[in-house]
């Protein structure tokens, strides 16, 4: 299957076409592809480039159409287009970055472009060198379907609005929503348990076996979606310890226990996680929803009112019963969020060890970690709480 890349490296080509070609307002060049050095992983690589043009002697416009790879990803040929300006001495930055149309705004802060670290670490980094000690230019990314394709994805639930954000760790897009994206999980989970199995402490390998290791190994991490995965890192959790697992939870705790893991933290936003909880092992909702049943069982097994129960159904989205539990908890001075999403970060760990028992007949610890839409995390298990102290 072919890997393609991720929506910062197109963004990084466009920019880096339209400055050279404002470099180059004498000589009319046109470059068909530009270098882009994509940091993580540390490689160099040709970008297809579909326009470039002046607007004026000031400002002028790459354009590249997103490839994705073999990867079922909206994104497809989506144009990405870069205007680059001079920008006067009054700029404190050699480059100042910022979100046009199609570029997603992030509600819960201050509106700011869903321009991650890495896109801007890309940008940077790649431009930077182009410029010389007095030039200094903005950059104004623009995605001129990104409003449309944003009403197809959950940004929303993240806080992301009017558009698609410009997220993700690496320039390589793997090919994880395709058919093929299972078997490439387990690829990453089988070679990462092999290569992992290391004692805490000097990080040097024990002379024993598998059960040796078992009470002194590291916490394997399934973190579903790249949120979660960016999340984690931020935390402090090393991303040799991390397994992207895309809804594929159900096969990938079977493969654990199979391949003998003695520990697992799940992290997740707590609109998919929940579904565990309720028995659900695959969490696309193409295939089965019931967050809101499994939340309102939740909270009658904690003994909110009928009258708030009924609230809950009210609700659209797991988000929305997160927020309307906050709102009660302050009017009230209660703690019904403490209380319903400990029991549900209890029955994830349960659910998952009972699960993953019955399809290898091997037992495996497990921890949660669920985190809402300001990336902030709500709950952790008894068992999480003790992985995340080893892992950060």
């Amino acid at each position: 299957m072919r890997s393609g890349y991720t929506l910062p490296v197109f963004a990084t080509a466009s920019a880096i076409a339209a400055l050279q070609r404002l470099q180059q307002t004498n000589t009319g060049e046109h470059k068909l592809v530009v270098t882009v050095d994509l940091i993580t992983p540390p490689q160099q690589v040709e970008i297809s480039i579909e326009q470039s043009a002046l607007i004026n002697s000031k400002m002028s416009l790459g354009i590249t159409l997103s490839d994705p790879g073999d990867n079922l990803d909206l994104t497809r040929d989506t144009p990405v287009w870069a205007v680059v300006e001079w920008a006067d001495s009054a700029q404190l930055e050699t480059i100042a970055l910022l979100g046009g149309e199609g570029v997603g705004k992030q509600s819960n802060l201050d509106n700011l472009p869903a321009i991650y670290n890495y896109a801007q670490q890309l940008l940077q980094a790649n431009l930077a060198p182009l410029l010389t000690l007095e030039q200094k230019i903005r950059v104004t990314i623009i995605l001129p379907e990104g409003r449309v394709l944003a009403t197809r994805t959950s940004n929303a639930a993240f806080g992301v609005v009017e558009g698609l954000s410009l997220l993700g760790t690496t320039g390589i897009s793997q090919p994880l929503s395709a058919p093929g994206q299972l078997e490439a999980c387990l690829a990453e989970l089988r070679r990462k348990w092999g290569d992992g199995r290391w004692e805490m402490g000097d990080g040097e390998m024990g002379s024993g076996g598998v059960g040796e290791l078992e009470s002194e190994s590291l916490p394997l991490v399934f973190c579903i979606g790249e949120n979660g995965l960016d999340l984690a890192q931020k935390m402090g959790i090393g991303r040799e310890q991390i397994i992207k697992t895309a809804n594929w939870l159900g096969p990938l705790l079977t493969e654990a226990g199979i391949l003998g893991v003695p520990k697992l933290l799940l992290f997740g936003y707590h609109g998919k996680l929940v579904k565990l909880a309720g028995g659900i092992f695959h969490t696309h909702h193409h295939l089965a929803d019931g967050r809101l049943e499994i939340l309102v069982a939740a909270a009658a097994r904690m003994g909110l009112p009928e009258a708030q129960l009924s609230g809950i159904f009210d609700c659209e989205t797991a988000e929305d019963v997160l927020k309307y539990l906050h709102e009660i908890d302050t009017l009230a001075g209660s703690n019904w969020v403490t209380q319903i999403y400990g029991y549900l970060t209890d029955r994830i760990d349960n659910r998952s060890q009972t699960y993953i028992y019955s399809q290898s007949q091997k037992s495996v610890s497990v921890g949660s970690v669920l985190f809402d839409q300001q990336r902030q995390v709500i709950a952790t298990s008894p068992t999480g709480a003790t992985f995340l102290a080893q892992l950060c």
